[in-house]
């Protein structure tokens, strides 16, 4: 909000029915449409010094549950028992931390420096105890970049643009994953975290054509601007979005599920870093774990419940029955574009144990997950090859980016820290791509320890995204995918 001031003397009048005060920061009128018969707006009325009558009578303040507006001050109590900071009621489905993860104050570490504060034996200390850890693991992932066709004609639209396409790109390999799992069919509810706009969903939706009883949870805990919840068609497909931390979420609470008792696919494009933790937990271990005890009798029974005979044969003529599991099962599958590394907290991380296993505790992972920024924002020159481009460096600074996501160029994250010298850019990027595919592999365990068979393979080209690692599960007594060792 800008700072209020006398109105100056100025040339030019504000426009018809709107706010005649001058914001001097601005050089210009107020925009704001006035009541009738007045001459400020509601912000500018208690200070503008050219209506003295009515700066007397009423007085404006700062609301104390969001200084960035004010509120008369005689009407302060009324305000706050509608005003749009205030605390909202729980919902049902919000049980605090339940997908947090155990909290062990003895193995949180201390303040701990950055990366770029350590020695240069410290930092190699780190670097051997990371290759000794991966030395097992299969560093080149499965190339499963697919697509889907009910997004031809959006990729072939001559209006997109580079960040609409390679949005594009991502969710239809990301559809095509789903398809190729057999999870994309009726009877389900699809659960996307990190819903944003709630574009993945948008496709599902249009592939998925007429099956019947498909429900969508869009979760995701910020308010989201140009959301595309309205264009889902409403016959078939029940979309609702929760507002709400991944991390407070309880599946088992929501309406719903109860009601329906549909398999669960979890799904998300780019869930950033601890999210991602946050999520596996949700759908594994806190909701599915509570369904043990429910129903494993086949899914054809349940369907003869709501359905005859003669629906039934005609649902398999139409050859839906390929994408229905034998049994039921709590989650179906799960489908996530992983991202952001460097945001994973020790914490919330679900691969504790395989870490533990490789001798390794809290201190590695925190370095770990800050040296996997290295994979993404490997351009970077060294110290010492910087100090030859002094003169070149503004001519360079987009070179000296980190393409991110979906989102072209930026700047490199803070995380990223200052990179050591005396590693190549090379370097860098492989023991970046290294402390990725570590803390993935501690997930797939995890998975694989709570009965899914999980891998990981590439889903989209890095010159679309460099962060184009798809993790993927099915329970064990479904069809899965090959594993990546």
């Amino acid at each position: 909000m800008e700072a209020f001031a006398p109105t100056p003397q100025v040339t030019g009048f504000p426009a018809e029915g709107r706010c005649g005060y001058y914001v001097e920061k601005k050089k210009r009128f107020c925009r704001m449409v006035v009541a009738a018969g007045k001459r400020f707006c509601g912000e500018h009325a208690g200070v503008a010094e050219t209506d003295a009558e009515e700066e007397n009578a009423r007085k404006r303040i700062l609301c104390p549950l969001d200084p960035k507006h004010t509120v008369y001050e005689d009407q302060l109590a009324k305000h706050l028992k509608k005003c749009n900071s205030r605390e909202k009621p729980k919902p049902d489905f919000f049980i605090q931390d339940i997908n947090a993860g155990l909290k062990d104050e003895t193995e949180i570490p201390e303040q701990l420096v950055p990366v770029s504060f350590l020695s240069e034996e410290q930092l190699e200390n780190l670097i051997k105890k990371l290759r000794k850890a991966s030395a097992g693991l299969n560093s080149t992932l499965k190339d499963q970049i697919m697509s889907h066709p009910v997004l031809h004609d959006a990729l072939n639209d001559p209006r997109n643009g580079d960040s609409a396409t390679k949005h594009l790109k991502q969710q239809a390999s990301i559809l095509g994953n789903i398809e190729k799992l057999k999870l994309l069919g009726p009877r389900r509810c699809f659960v996307e975290f990190g819903a944003g706009r709630g574009k993945l969903s948008h496709w599902v939706d249009i592939a998925l054509k007429d099956a019947e009883k498909v429900h969508f949870l869009l979760v995701e805990k910020v308010t989201t601007r140009f959301k595309v919840d309205g264009k889902h068609r409403k016959k078939n497909a029940v979309f609702e979005r929760l507002q709400i931390d991944i991390q407070h979420l309880c599946l088992n609470k929501i309406p719903l599920l109860i009601e329906e008792k549909l398999p669960v696919v979890g799904i998300g494009k780019h869930l950033c870093g601890v999210a991602t933790d946050l999520a596996l937990r949700c759908l594994v271990e806190t909701y599915a774990a509570s369904c043990e005890e429910r129903s494993e009798e086949p899914l054809a029974k349940r369907i003869k419940n709501d359905k005859t005979e003669t629906e039934i044969n005609t649902l398999a003529k139409e050859g839906n029955e390929k994408n229905v599991p034998e049994k039921w099962t709590p989650v179906a599958g799960i489908v996530i574009a992983l991202c952001c590394h460097h945001r994973c907290d020790w914490r919330h991380y679900v691969g504790k144990e395989y870490f533990r296993a490789l001798g390794l505790g809290a201190v590695e992972f925190h370095y770990f997950q800050r040296m996997s920024s290295w994979a993404t924002c490997g351009m970077r020159r060294t110290s010492s090859e910087a100090s030859n481009v002094t003169t070149k460096r503004k001519d360079n600074q987009n070179n000296e980016s980190e393409v991110h996501g979906d989102n072209g160029y930026r700047m490199a994250d803070d995380s990223a820290d200052s990179l050591p010298g005396f590693l190549t850019v090379g370097e860098r990027k492989k023991i970046g791509h290294l402390c990725k595919l570590l803390i993935d592999h501690g997930r797939m365990q995890y998975l694989q320890q709570k009965g899914f068979s999980p891998a990981l393979q590439y889903y989209t080209d890095p010159l679309v995204s460099l962060e184009n690692v798809l993790l993927t599960a099915v329970p064990n007594r479904s069809s899965s995918p090959e594993t990546v060792a």
